[in-house]
């Protein structure tokens, strides 16, 4: 057992340093388009380069972050979760109906239960199962937000004094919210480099069936990984629902769009085995940055979602050509 372990500590070593040589040149790139967008709108709006414009952005994408984190995990092992959105609005509304009967301690902890449980349905669903990833979370997209406005009674649900997560500034002027993103995006960038688990994940999703052969039990990390997700939700959920002060049934609507974007322009591959935590921040950061400086450009917010899915669009065809590429070098 020790040397099947070992074997796929190898493999797993092996991947990484491939995957890093590859990321380099694509995060360079990432990183010029989001200094020319930065340059671009510093020109474009006088207000763009304000500090609390820069906080502004960086709380309008927290919320995405804290999804994208996990998600950038399980599109590197080949899977998907589109149920996010519908999620973090079911661990909202979960929050507001408890909240009203009970104390914010123990709302919070359902609404976090609620996550973990929806991870662990779509877990199970996509390994026991074999329903595919896919699949699977639009189905549970669809069932998330029906119970929202069925738990809910189709109604907003106002949540008081809870503002801790969404509006207080303890640390350096930011709020809790970007800290929180902080803290799970450092701890996902570790996770990745330096854990069994994020080698695993590489390995997995560049060849399933030579994952089981060194010893790596799949099911189980792609369980954990969908687990891990929908925890991601519920905060998500609580960070929104404070921003709010309010749980809505069709919050977060969408916003698997901006998240997939993000993971897919920050160079993971939608056939799996590739993908950097650190991509998927700059990511989130360029399609902060287009957002923001569209708004202050007075530009329709119906453009935003233009842009947004345009970029998607450009990043998924780009990760195609890029596979294309690197077949033709074999």
């Amino acid at each position: 057992m020790a040397k099947t372990s070992t074997a796929g500590d190898k493999a797993g070593a092996t991947d990484l340093q491939q995957r890093k040589g590859r990321s380099v040149p694509e995060l360079a790139a990432l990183l010029v388009f989001l200094v020319g967008l930065i340059i671009y709108f510093s020109f474009a709006s006088e207000y763009f380069l304000d500090v609390e414009n820069g906080i502004n952005i960086l709380t309008t994408l927290s919320v995405a972050g804290i999804l994208a984190v996990p998600g950038t995990m399980l599109l590197i092992a080949g899977q998907v979760d589109l149920s996010i959105g519908s999620a973090a609005a079911f661990a909202g509304t979960i929050l507001g109906v408890y909240a009203a009967k009970t104390s914010m301690g123990l709302s919070i902890t359902a609404a976090l239960a609620v996550g973990i449980i929806v991870g662990l349905v779509n877990g199970f669903l996509v390994t026991k199962v074999q329903v595919n990833s896919l699949i699977t979370t639009l189905g549970t997209l669809a069932i998330l937000r029906g119970l929202c406005y069925i738990v809910g009674g189709g109604q907003t649900i106002m949540v008081n004094d809870f503002t801790f997560l969404g509006l207080n500034r303890p640390f350096l002027n930011l709020p809790t919210s970007v800290v929180v993103f902080t803290v799970i995006a450092v701890a996902g960038i570790l996770v990745m480099k330096y854990t069994t688990f994020g080698r695993s994940l590489y390995v997995i999703g560049a060849n399933p069936a030579a994952s089981r052969l060194v010893g790596i039990r799949n099911s189980r990390v792609i369980v954990i990984s969908f687990v891990l997700s929908g925890l991601a939700t519920a905060v998500a959920g609580l960070v929104l629902t404070s921003q709010l002060s309010a749980a809505a049934p069709m919050a977060a609507t969408g916003l698997e769009l901006s998240v997939i974007t993000a993971i897919v322009l920050g160079g993971a591959s939608l056939n799996g085995g590739r993908g950097t935590i650190s991509g998927t921040i700059i990511g989130l950061m360029i399609i902060g940055v287009l957002n923001n400086g569209l708004v202050l450009l007075n530009v329709n917010t119906f453009w935003q979602d233009v842009a947004r899915g345009t970029l998607l669009i450009i990043a998924v065809s780009f990760d195609q050509f890029r596979e294309r590429w690197a077949a033709k070098r074999k």
